[in-house]
């Protein structure tokens, strides 16, 4: 894969799946469905789903993808593969609180390498450059596709990093939709400054810009939950874990299915499980 070639399809795409995302969003109602696992999906999902997976599949028509919304590509095996979450954080969504995201990143052999997560409501945009340097830009009201340089519709562009990080005053994000007591259990071994809550990959975005230390997960997610998020935080110097014994989390599992994870600056000092 050409990186210089892959950057701009994805952060173009990113931003016009956001913004027909936002369609709906705005509007005055829509309709929300259950999936046969019972999570919800709306009308949203379904169409920044089918604009991003075309347009992946015109650009790179030899990658395998595989996205969340299509049952049929969860069936391919292989360690090497596009994957997408058109709308992380439906619940967010659907009750209006912002927290949602577009998320599409390119594994390679079992390793998130680049990876887009955008927050079209708060007007947040993180990918990876073609070097692997994570870059956060803001974008302002009416954001088009233009390449990636610098433009009218972008209010900053800057690299980002993770911070450095005191293990006497950490910073914590965790799940605002599934946060629980084993969560609470583990952030308690930690002498913990301040925990927010945020919704969607934006935990691992807030971990990457340095706005948070660490965010844990005990729960259940899907690789195309985390890919992107963990491919932005990689590339701002951060990592992502299996929370059992802390060897790096790994992609194209049969199942697609992720153990319990960290992400966190490498300052941390992790606390067993």
């Amino acid at each position: 894969m050409n990186y210089n070639d892959l950057i701009p399809v994805i952060r173009r795409l990113s931003i016009e799946a956001g913004n027909k995302i936002m369609e709906i969003y705005n509007s005055d109602d829509f309709d929300v469905k259950q999936k046969s696992d019972d999570s919800p999906v709306t009308a949203a999902d379904e169409a920044a789903d089918a604009l991003i997976s075309s347009g992946l599949r015109a650009a790179f028509p030899e990658m395998a993808l595989v996205t969340e919304e299509q049952a049929d590509s969860h069936k391919i095996k292989g360690d090497t593969f596009l994957i997408v979450d058109p709308l992380d954080g439906t619940k967010e969504f659907i009750h209006r609180r912002g927290d949602f995201t577009v998320n599409i990143a390119l594994v390679e052999k079992g390793v998130p390498t680049r990876g887009v997560v955008y927050a079209p409501a708060k007007n947040r945009l993180f990918y990876t450059g073609p070097e692997g340097q994570t870059v956060e830009e803001v974008l302002v009201a009416g954001a088009d596709t233009h390449p990636i340089e610098f433009n009218e519709h972008i209010a900053m562009q800057e690299p980002i990093s993770v911070r450095k990080s005191d293990n006497d005053a950490l910073e914590v994000v965790a799940s605002k939709s599934h946060r629980d007591q084993a969560t609470d259990d583990y952030i308690n071994k930690y002498n913990v400054k301040d925990s927010k809550s945020a919704g969607s990959s934006l935990k691992f975005c807030l971990v990457a810009t340095g706005e948070a230390d660490i965010y844990p997960r005990v729960g259940r997610t899907m690789e195309w939950d985390t890919a992107a998020g963990h491919a932005v935080l990689t590339g701002a110097g951060g990592k992502v874990v299996r929370f059992d014994d802390h060897t790096p989390l790994v992609y194209g599992k049969d199942d697609y299915a992720n153990p319990f994870f960290i992400a966190y600056a490498p300052d941390v000092e992790l606390k067993e499980a």
